[in-house]
């Protein structure tokens, strides 16, 4: 759902980076929040946060949206230390897990497939 939402503006080849945030879960929904880093130029990353809304119970089951937001850029180093620092400032007991784009695509089309089938 995230990805095929991400491919509306950029291909898997423009994005450099994804780091997934654990989800959160009540009231037969699901929230989730990616940070995508797109190259830029060779230093630099232009950053966009990928949160979704997922329905997992009743009628509306397997619906959700996807709200993508540009929300910035900055040198490689400080992008990395402020993904890695999100954590801390959260109180997150898990950290972001970084997914390589080709996974993270290859994997949503795969979650597709077997909803479909």
């Amino acid at each position: 759902m995230v990805a095929k939402e991400l491919e509306k503006t950029m291909t898997p080849d423009d994005i450099a980076r994804i780091w997934i945030f654990p989800p959160m879960r009540g009231d037969g929904r699901e929230w989730g929040t990616a940070v995508v880093a797109k190259a830029a130029t060779a230093q630099r990353f232009t950053v966009f946060t990928a949160r979704y809304m997922l329905n997992t119970r009743g009628r509306q089951r397997g619906q959700g949206k996807v709200e993508l937001h540009e929300v910035g850029d900055g040198p490689v180093d400080v992008v990395l230390d402020v993904v890695s620092g999100v954590q801390s400032r959260t109180g997150d007991g898990e950290p972001p897990v970084e997914i390589a784009p080709e996974l993270w695509f290859a994997q949503e089309e795969d979650d597709e497939s077997t909803t479909e089938a």
